[in-house]
């Protein structure tokens, strides 16, 4: 024997994954396209244990992992190095190892902002209105208005909440935010670009969809729903109903992916390859 050690290169999942399936099946596929010996492992971590678990990425040596519920926020007091993004928006979704050290980053605003541009969506001059301000939402607002959005309308049912994420847009980027409560059913005003739905509603199994006026999208307006399970939720057919364009979950999360994936491999990622793999698992 050589007493040589060989081992796949590991990354992970720490959280509550609601679907982790898909990014499984997204992640193993492209490792396999690329043939890289890599391995995507998902594990439950509660929330006493989650300083243990971001040192066990460097006892492992690990490439790093992906950060879910309830985990993007109070994971950062442990990592060695943020981005300025993850710093600003205050929630991390992935961490990478780089000379035994950890970086927080987040993709998720990222992902979202590559989609719509890639749909072709102009965003200097553009009002928003956002449903929810958890995570998702604060990833999504920061970079929509590092983009060059000039207005966004948080919409949140939780005061508290709302009003710390429009009081962070307004105090660290150039965009106008704004506090509504989402009391009963948001009518969306006349003069909004982007609607986007940040919150968990309508990801299978549940069939809800936000409770807002739907009479009020106009045709002009392009709606999000960061649900990716299923890729047309309730909430993106009624706006397709009413001619609104539409980009669904599914997008947002293989650019994401992507990104994370690059920050782990240093290599592009086979965004075709995952896009197949994602189907194959929704379906």
């Amino acid at each position: 024997m050589s007493g040589k050690c060989y081992r796949s290169e590991l990354i992970g999942l720490f959280g509550c994954p609601v679907d982790e399936n898909a990014t499984v099946a997204i992640m193993e596929a492209a490792f396999k396209e690329l043939g890289l010996n890599y391995r995507y492992n998902t594990t439950l971590v509660y929330p006493k244990d989650l300083e243990t678990a971001v040192k066990a990425l460097k006892a492992f040596n690990m490439k790093g992992t992906h950060i879910t519920i309830p985990h993007k926020v109070e994971v950062l007091q442990y990592l060695d190095h943020l981005s300025e993004t993850a710093a600003l928006m205050g929630a991390v979704n992935t961490i990478y190892l780089k000379d035994g050290e950890t970086y927080g980053e987040n993709t998720d605003g990222k992902g979202f902002i590559t989609s719509l541009a890639e749909a072709g969506v102009e965003f200097k001059g553009k009002k928003t209105v956002l449903l929810g301000a958890g995570g998702a939402a604060r990833a999504m607002s920061v970079e929509l208005a590092a983009a060059g959005v000039s207005d966004i309308l948080v919409v949140n049912r939780g005061e508290e909440r709302g009003k710390a994420l429009a009081d962070l847009l307004n105090g660290k980027t150039a965009s106008n935010a704004e506090y509504v409560s989402w009391a009963g059913t948001f009518r969306v005003p006349d003069d909004t670009d982007i609607v986007v739905n940040a919150t968990s509603i309508g990801m299978h199994p549940d069939s809800n969809k936000p409770d807002i006026d739907y009479s009020s999208l106009l045709d002009s307006m392009i709606v999000c729903d960061g649900v990716h399970n299923p890729v047309q939720t309730p909430f993106l057919k009624e706006a397709a109903k009413r001619g609104c364009r539409t980009l669904d979950g599914f997008s947002m999360l293989i650019n994401q992916g992507a990104i994370s994936f690059k920050l782990w491999t240093g290599l592009d990622a086979p965004v075709d390859v995952m896009k197949k793999a994602l189907e194959r698992e929704l379906n």
